[in-house]
């Protein structure tokens, strides 16, 4: 092992000419570092990383001051952590994998975006289940930079126990909209504009003529929970749509999701 590191080293130092293989070899290390790096930056994995780099640097230094008690210990010990760490960051290194798949040929499979949908399905079935309100507004080519403006900033991963948490009864952001924008849950207890259009029914409540109200303004989508009977709905161009399946709503939220330019439909009254 420390015959083929020497060699390579002795290579790349007598690399006399430069050509477009080199480039390449380079430049595709450059980028699985990056990547690497990107994926741990601001993690506890990072300092992991950083300590197995720091032993790599410590084998490579012995070996070329030719420190053979060193060398020896560390060159039966590598392989062992090697193993572990493969065993240890299985999760981490198929994540890493996935999010170069995505880099390099597109989200032909699960997406993050995927990812936070199914944390939103599922927290709003548990928040449904117990008849706790919520209203989630997902932006999409008009910006809602306005309306987020109006709660307080958290630009946040979307996951399903901070959701529970900031629509519990009695927590201090409970009231009002979350924002939903490129996948970061970016602001809650956000004021919306009400919907003026007489023809909604008298029991639709504040969360519910709200949701209408962003989505007649805006081409945004919102998700309501109701508090009095636990119905979920769906709003897109102001119409309303009740939800109580949780594949049904998945698939209506991401279809709604990826359309664009739609236009303002015809309200349908409904109640809470």
């Amino acid at each position: 092992m420390s015959g083929s590191i020497l060699d390579t080293l002795q290579g790349v130092l007598s690399w006399r000419e430069i050509t477009a293989r080199d480039v390449l070899d380079v430049g595709i290390i450059a980028y699985l570092l990056y990547r690497l790096f990107k994926f741990i930056r601001g993690t506890q994995t990072t300092h992991i990383v950083l300590g197995a780099l720091g032993v790599v640097a410590l084998f490579i230094t012995a070996t070329l001051l030719e420190l053979r008690l060193l060398t020896l210990l560390l060159r039966n010990v590598l392989p062992y952590v090697a193993f572990a760490s493969i065993v240890v960051f299985q999760a981490e290194i198929r994540k890493l994998l996935a999010s170069i798949g995505r880099a390099l040929f597109g989200r032909s499979g699960p997406s993050s975006a995927d990812d936070v949908l199914d944390e939103i399905v599922l927290a709003a079935q548990s928040l449904s289940s117990a008849r706790t309100g919520a209203l989630i507004v997902f932006e999409r080519d008009m910006g809602l930079k306005s309306f987020a403006e109006t709660g307080v900033r958290l630009d946040a991963v979307v996951t399903y126990d901070l959701l529970c948490n900031i629509f519990t009864p009695g927590s201090p952001l409970h009231d009002g909209a979350v924002v939903v924008q490129a996948d970061r849950l970016s602001a809650a207890a956000c004021f919306l504009p009400l919907t003026v259009n007489p023809e909604l029914s008298r029991t639709l409540g504040s969360r519910h003529r709200a949701a209408i109200g962003v989505t007649e303004d805006t081409d945004a989508v919102a998700l309501v929970v109701s508090e009095e009977t636990g119905t979920i709905s769906l709003v897109s161009a102001g119409a309303m749509t009740r939800l109580a399946d949780p594949k049904e709503l998945s698939e209506a939220l991401r279809a709604t999701l990826r359309r664009r330019g739609v236009g303002t439909a015809r309200h349908r009254p409904a109640s809470a």
